[in-house]
Parts: C-alpha cells; sequence; structure tokens
C-alpha cells in the first residue's frame, strides 16, 4: 500500500513508550512506526512536528451534544469543533438532553442524521435504558449503539426516567444476554431525599445535598446486581473516593466492572469554588481536596480505567446563582486534555499515563479497536501537543456554543498545536477544518 503521509517527531506516545519515531500513514490508517530518521517513501509527504509530542488522538466517551432539540444548549457542528480544538479524534454522544432521546432506533436514526453533515471528528452513540424501554435495547445494539446508559437517580430531564433497583436488573438481564454493556449514573435516590436540599448559593449547601453515601450505596448496589447477572457495568463520572476500594475489591474478584472519573474531579477542589459559581456545579459534585488526592491514587493504582469529560453544556440563564435550581454541568471539552496535563505532570505523572487514560482507556471501554494507540493498523488520529507552552482559558476562545467555564482564568499546561483525523490535518493552531469525521457503529 502507497505510503501518502509521514508525520514525524522526536516524541511520540507508542504502547512501548515514547521515542522518536516516523509515523507512515496510507488512506487513514497507520502502516508503521518507523525509526526517526527512516527515508520518506516516494511520493509521500513529510510533517515533522519538531519537538512537539504526538499522542493517539483523544477518545471521549462521555458527552452530551444535546442535538437535535436542546441546540441552543450545545451541537453536533460546535461539539466536534470544540473537541478537534482539545486533540480529541472520537467522542460517544450521550442518549439524553437531545429530543428525542437515544432510545429507540427509530430516535437513533434522528440522530445519526443531525450529526452526519456536522461531525467534525468520528461520532458514535449510546443507547438509553428507561423503564419501559426494554423491548428497544436488543435493537438498539444491534443497530449499532455501543452501550446503554441509566439513571438510579432523577436526570434532571423528564424524558429520561430513572431506574429503581428492580428495573435495573430487569434492563441489565436483558442487556447481559445479548452482551451489552451497562454505563451507570450511580447515585442512590434514597440517600440524596434524605440529605439536607436547600435553595442556596452557597457551595458548601450543595456539596452537603450530594454525599458521597449516594454514591458509594448505588455503586455497591450496582456490583452485586453484576454480579448475580455477570453484566457488564461501567460507572460513571466517579466522583467518591469511598468508592474505590469497592470497586477494586470488585475487579479483584473477577466481575465486569469498570469506572471512569472527569477533569474537574481532578483538577478542581470545593474549597476553591466561590460562592454562587454554578459553572463549577456538576452531579456528583466536585468534592475536597483530599478527596482528589485518593482519586489520583486510584488512577495510578489502576482502580479507575480512563478519564472522560462529561461535557454537560447548557445556556448561561440555566446556570443561576442559586446551586439547587442552576443546571447541572460542566463544559470541558476542549480543556480535558491540557487540564488533566496540568495537574499530572505537577503530580509526577507522564504523557504515557495520560494517553492510556484518555485515549487507550475509553477506546478499550467502548470497544474501538481502531482508536486508542499509536500502532499499525490502528486510524491515523493524532493530537499534537506542545507539552511546556502554557496558556490562560479565555473563554471568548472556547469553540463550544455556551462559552461558559469553570476553568475561565486558569493557566494550564499543553497547548494542541494540531489534530489529524485518518490522516488529515483537522485542527491546525486553532484553524479548523470543514468536517470530516464518520458516524460509528459499534461492530456487531
Amino acid at each position: 500500500m502507497d505510503v501518502n503521509l509521514v508525520l514525524r517527531s522526536t516524541r511520540v506516545i507508542t504502547p512501548e513508550g515514547a521515542r522518536a519515531a516516523s509515523i507512515a500513514v496510507s488512506g487513514g490508517t497507520i502502516t508503521a512506526v518507523l525509526p526517526y530518521d527512516a527515508e520518506v517513501p516516494a511520493g509521500a509527504r513529510l510533517e515533522d512536528v519538531g519537538d512537539d509530542v504526538i499522542l493517539p488522538g483523544l477518545v471521549d466517551t462521555h458527552v452530551h451534544v444535546n442535538d437535535p432539540g436542546r441546540t441552543e444548549w450545545e451541537g453536533f457542528w460546535t461539539a466536534t469543533r470544540a473537541a478537534a480544538a482539545g486533540g480529541i479524534t472520537t467522542l460517544l454522544d450521550m442518549p439524553l438532553n437531545s429530543l428525542p432521546p437515544t432510545t429507540t432506533v427509530d430516535n437513533l436514526r434522528v440522530k445519526q442524521d443531525v450529526a452526519r453533515s456536522k461531525a467534525h471528528i468520528d461520532v458514535g452513540f449510546w443507547g438509553g435504558a428507561l423503564p419501559d424501554n426494554v423491548k428497544d435495547l436488543r435493537p438498539l445494539h444491534d443497530a449499532g449503539v455501543y452501550g446503554f446508559k441509566c439513571f438510579l437517580s432523577p436526570s434532571g430531564v423528564e424524558e429520561f426516567p430513572e431506574l429503581d433497583q428492580e428495573q435495573l436488573a430487569t434492563s441489565l438481564a436483558e442487556i447481559a444476554g445479548f452482551g451489552g454493556l451497562m454505563i451507570v449514573h450511580a447515585e442512590d435516590p434514597h440517600h440524596l431525599a434524605a440529605a439536607p436540599q436547600k435553595s442556596s448559593p452557597a457551595y458548601a449547601d450543595f456539596l452537603a445535598s450530594r454525599p458521597r453515601d449516594a454514591e458509594n450505596t448505588a455503586i455497591e448496589n450496582l456490583i452485586n446486581q453484576a454480579r448475580r447477572l455477570d453484566a457488564r457495568v461501567h460507572v460513571l463520572h466517579l466522583s467518591s473516593s469511598d468508592a474505590l476500594p469497592l470497586i477494586a475489591a470488585a475487579k479483584a474478584e473477577g466481575l465486569k466492572v469498570t469506572v471512569e472519573s472527569c477533569p474537574h474531579f481532578l483538577t478542581l477542589t470545593a474549597e476553591e469554588i466561590p460562592d454562587g459559581a454554578t459553572e463549577f456545579k456538576c452531579c456528583p459534585p466536585i468534592r475536597e481536596a483530599s478527596n482528589q488526592d485518593a482519586l489520583w491514587q486510584g488512577l495510578a493504582d489502576g482502580v479507575i480505567d480512563c478519564i472522560v469529560s462529561d461535557h454537560s453544556p447548557s445556556t448561561a440563564d440555566l446556570k443561576t446563582p442559586d446551586f439547587s435550581s442552576a443546571w447541572g454541568g460542566i463544559s470541558s471539552l476542549q480543556l480535558g486534555l491540557p487540564a488533566i496535563w496540568t495537574e499530572a505532570r505537577r503530580r509526577g505523572h507522564t504523557l504515557e499515563d495520560v494517553v492510556r487514560w484518555m485515549s487507550e482507556g475509553p477506546a478499550r471501554l467502548a470497544g474501538l479497536d481502531t482508536k486508542g494507540a499509536i500502532e499499525a493498523g490502528r486510524d491515523a488520529d493524532f493530537a499534537v501537543l506542545d507539552p511546556e507552552a502554557t496558556f490562560t482559558v479565555d473563554p471568548a476562545e472556547l469553540q463550544h456554543r455556551n462559552r461558559i467555564t469553570a476553568y475561565a482564568g486558569k493557566t494550564l499546561h499543553g497547548v494542541v498545536t494540531s489534530t489529524w483525523l485518518r490522516g488529515r490535518r483537522i485542527n491546525d493552531r486553532g484553524t479548523l477544518a470543514e468536517p470530516a469525521g464518520r458516524l460509528l457503529e459499534r461492530n456487531n
């Protein structure tokens, strides 16, 4: 096969580690990872990025695009541009906050039709598990969704109700029957109902309303269901470090349990959040610095499998100063890589670690076997990073539709200098190409 591109750097993050290398690309696929000074084949274009680091394109399996139906919150055009600007080459769209939600095959087709012409990066879809759509789960699986999301407490939108324990068992049994994956917003509604709830601009009051016990109990119940049904389950956006021993024990037992966390839990702390600053509101909440330290230890120990954004935007008017009524969601799609790298380097971690958490891990979770690594046979998806450069977050420079961010004014390490999708440069220092993304379906 004729090589049409060679991408060269003194630092390429491969599954074997970082090294100087030249990456040969043909037809959008990596054909070989060659020595740095390998001869460039006749007819191939050489792109030498110098000392910038070439990472595999990031994979973000937790993004709320909200399109169609709530496109004033976000949309495929803006979300995928933000992703491309941040070094993300593949995202999976969550099934809720769009209208219709992705809970039937017909609804999936509506969403695919909207996304097709707007995707700047590759896009796949999660399905949703509701109390009344068990009959739709197998058809959605066959139609190519990557798994099914459910809530164990209210989702915040009426068209996506939560599952009680009996309904969870019913849906989980159905999904386990065809070898599918259930991804779970794990907060126990009884603990939430028992917690103090009051209208307040004080972050401490909001934190008290979403106690760690709500997460811990929900995760414990989920693990018990997974054990009983031999089901594959994934815990979304882990915030409570108290649950890490439960998850570690489940993994040691051989249960099919995985878990993610998010940049906001790993880089922001409750102690720094001003009263009324609801750009920091999310559910489960950002917790204390000591909790964050334990989450990083969970990453280092391999208990936490991946880091994904949980990009959940809204319009500015929904971010009222009252934490109890403000929309819960943090917009970070474009900023996840530098936010995590800034904290990771401070804690002594490497870019190889970041790749494992933000590219390889999410790709493995979703079964995206052509993504997540720089090696022959994978898609030629790359994020090129200047890891020593810094920038200060200016919301006006973000590609998100609503430029509200908890990172405003923060100085971060790591500037994405270019992003490549199947051998095509789609982001060149913030200048974005026309949409070139594909719609992905799980391999049956």
